[in-house]
């Protein structure tokens, strides 16, 4: 009889395509990173990402080492998962992959009464993290988007890309007097902060990279990040089209401070100040395109306090585009309630959602907030909102009807801050024509999603979305629409 694995049986009770909906959830039961100093800041607040039985969306943030010893190793996978090239094994190798077979059926595509779309993707990914000694390391993956369909119109590069560096860098630790220190330079992606500011973007084919230098000092209880970056501006036809754009920039400081756990009986929470900036030579509001500067200044505050898990963020923003003066504000605000003990048990809860919105189309000063590169999936499956100019609340609940299915569900409602500013779509464009609509109220969306673990290394995820346009979208001539999606998702290749 074989030895049983508690590593196999961890795979099997918690797919990571459970984390896709629930961002605070998910980097709550975060395992240990990548590269752990003497003195381990918790990797589930390291700005890395999730770690949920061995994996991460970013799958540079693994930690393979455990696979080190052969005992440890259940099947064959898990042989190119820690491969040693020195006999000290401080020299070694990891495999990473993944396919992804998805369709997107959406009546009314963008909110028109046309033929209604169908999209059939693929993604492909291969990956490889070479560590060379206990403070150097070098990681590079390659991606490959297909689409076909119906009514597709001109497939964005994040969707139809033959082949793209998708990420590539050099990561140099060193640990002095008890302070982990580190620096990675190269394309990577970023989520070093609230999922709806900056997120990989996982529901595109082709993640969302940027490319320059982020370094980090992290204690016990404290971390200091700071990076320049730039985004990929990505092409759709090989790996020489993909560059950095030269347009934007991205810079800033983020810091993080575990809250003791004695404060609120064994709570796990953190609280991330951060200052950022945005630069962009060609912004657009309103139809008018010119430079833009955009400072972030906020603090996220996030994790377990018992059965209540919170993620809240709240930030200021201001700077100019072109001649107007920014002043705007996001408010975020997310909690969730266990009805039970264990992990599985249901949860209720609900978001209350503010973007201040106002003189996108003229005026002394530009109150729309705007997100850096979020995860706008979180307002809208199909993409037909984003926090700008956006007030959300709705009621959430997320259960376990049988074993290995977990579904999520919630119904929204929307309105626009201010009336005499357009409601935007997830690329930040506005719905043409909103802008001279006096009613506030954008519409009511109801959506549910379904996550079943097929098995240790597959999962099948199942997405339906209504959004009920309102007066808002009717009266400048939108219609409401549905979105039906489904997936087998995390299904890697190689690991």
């Amino acid at each position: 009889m074989r030895k049983p694995n508690p590593m196999r049986a961890l795979r099997a009770t918690t797919p990571l395509a459970l984390l896709l909906s629930t961002p605070a959830l998910a980097q709550a039961t975060a395992a240990p990173a990548a590269s752990p100093a003497a003195t381990e800041y918790p990797a589930a607040a390291a700005g890395d990402g999730a770690t949920t039985n061995g994996y991460n969306l970013s799958r540079w943030a693994e930690d393979w080492r455990v696979l080190r010893d052969p005992a440890k190793r259940d099947d064959p996978i898990d042989r190119i998962k820690f491969i040693s090239i020195a006999d000290d094994g401080q020299v070694y190798l990891t495999l990473s992959g993944e396919a992804r077979l998805r369709i997107n059926m959406t009546s009314n595509p963008n909110l028109r009464e046309t033929p209604h779309q169908r999209q059939d993707i693929r993604r492909l990914t291969a990956g490889a993290d070479l560590h060379l000694g206990p403070h150097l390391r070098l990681y590079g993956e390659v991606a490959h988007g297909g689409i076909g369909g119906r009514e597709l119109g001109a497939p964005a590069a994040t969707l139809r890309n033959a082949l793209t560096l998708q990420q590539y860098f050099a990561e140099a630790t060193a640990d002095v007097g008890g302070v982990a220190l580190g620096a990675r330079y190269g394309r990577q992606e970023f989520t070093d902060g609230p999922n709806l500011l900056v997120s990989q973007r996982d529901n595109n084919t082709i993640r969302y990279t940027l490319n320059g230098i982020r370094a980090w000092a992290r204690t016990g209880r404290f971390r200091l990040d700071v990076f320049d970056l730039k985004p990929t501006a990505y092409g759709d036809l090989s790996v020489e089209d993909d560059i950095s754009d030269p347009a934007r920039r991205f810079s800033g400081v983020t810091l993080g401070m575990v809250v003791p756990t004695q404060w609120f009986g064994g709570s796990k929470l953190y609280v991330d100040p951060f200052l950022w900036r945005r630069r962009n030579s060609v912004g657009t509001w309103g139809g008018r395109i010119g430079p833009g500067r955009r400072f972030y200044g906020g603090v996220h505050v996030w994790g377990d306090a018992g059965p209540v898990t919170i993620d809240w963020t709240l930030n200021h923003q201001w700077g100019n585009f072109i001649e107007q003066r920014i002043d705007a504000w996001h408010g975020f605000f997310a909690q969730t309630y266990r009805l039970g003990k264990s992990p599985a048990a249901p949860r209720i809860g609900f978001h209350a959602d503010y973007a201040s919105g106002g003189g996108g189309y003229g005026g002394r000063t530009l109150r729309n907030a705007y997100a850096p590169f979020g995860n706008n999936v979180y307002y809208s499956y199909q993409l037909s909102l984003t926090p700008s100019n956006l007030i959300a609340v709705a009621p959430t609940v997320s259960f376990t009807p049988v074993k290995k299915l977990r579904v999520s569900a919630e119904y929204q409602l929307t309105w626009r801050d201010d009336a005499r500013d357009a409601v935007y779509r997830a690329n930040g464009q506005p719905f043409a024509g909103t802008q001279t609509v006096a009613d506030r109220k954008i519409g009511n969306v109801a959506r549910v999603q379904a996550v079943w673990s097929i098995a240790s290394r597959l999962s099948f995820t199942g997405r339906y979305e209504h959004l009920a346009a309102g007066p808002s979208l009717t009266k400048a001539g939108y219609a409401s629409s549905d979105f039906l999606a489904g997936w087998l998702a995390e299904l890697p290749l190689l690991s």
